[in-house]
C-alpha cells in the first residue's frame, strides 16, 4: 500500500489541475524555478553553517570541555560517549547523526547508550543550523530572543532525554 501511496496522490494533482484547467506543465516551472531561487538564495548560509561546523568539530574543543564534566557524569551514571551528541546536535544533525551511527556502532542501537541516543535526536533539533538557513534567507539580523528561545527548548529537550531513558530503560 504505501508504494502506492505517492504515485496515487500525484495522480490526484494532477486531477484535480485538469478539473481546475490549470496548466500544470507551466506551474511546475514556476514552482521549479521558484525553488531554484530559494536554494541560490539559502546557499552562502548553509555553506557558512557546514564550514563553522567543520572547524568547530574539528578544533577538539568539545573533548576538553568535556573533561572537566566526565566525574560528575559517571556519578549520576550519564555515559560520557553521549556528550558529543548533545553538544553538537543544535549546531548540526548531520554531524550528530554520524555520533549516533559510532554510538550504535560501539555499543549497540539496543543499550543503554543508543536508546539514549535515539531519545537525544528526537527530543532536540538543529536551532543554530535552523536559525542561521532560515533567518538569513529571509534577511532576519535580529535573532537573540529566537537564538534563546532555541536553545533553551534543546536544553530542555535534552534534559527529557535523559529523564525519558532512565525512567523507561535505566
Amino acid at each position: 500500500m504505501a508504494n502506492f501511496l505517492v504515485p496515487i496522490f500525484v495522480l490526484g494533482i494532477i486531477l484535480y489541475a485538469f478539473k481546475q484547467k490549470v496548466n500544470i506543465y507551466e506551474s511546475f516551472l514556476v514552482g521549479a524555478k521558484d525553488g531554484l531561487v530559494t536554494t541560490f538564495k539559502i546557499a552562502p548560509a548553509v555553506i557558512a553553517m557546514v564550514f563553522a561546523t567543520n572547524i568547530f568539530l574539528n578544533s577538539h574543543f568539545l573533548d576538553f570541555v568535556f573533561s572537566y564534566f566526565t566525574p560528575f557524569l559517571e556519578a549520576v551514571g550519564i555515559p560520557n560517549s553521549i556528550l558529543p551528541m548533545a553538544m553538537v546536535r543544535p549546531i548540526s544533525g548531520t554531524a550528530s547523526l554520524a555520533i549516533m551511527s559510532n554510538i550504535f556502532e560501539l555499543y549497540g542501537p539496543d543499550s543503554f547508550v543508543g536508546r539514549l541516543a535515539s531519545n537525544l535526536q528526537g527530543c532536540t533539533d538543529t536551532t543554530i543550523y535552523v536559525l542561521a538557513l532560515y533567518f538569513s534567507s529571509i534577511k532576519v539580523t535580529k535573532t537573540k530572543h529566537a537564538l534563546s528561545a532555541g536553545l533553551f527548548a534543546d536544553f530542555v529537550g535534552i534534559v527529557a532525554a535523559f529523564i525519558i531513558t532512565f525512567l523507561f530503560f535505566g
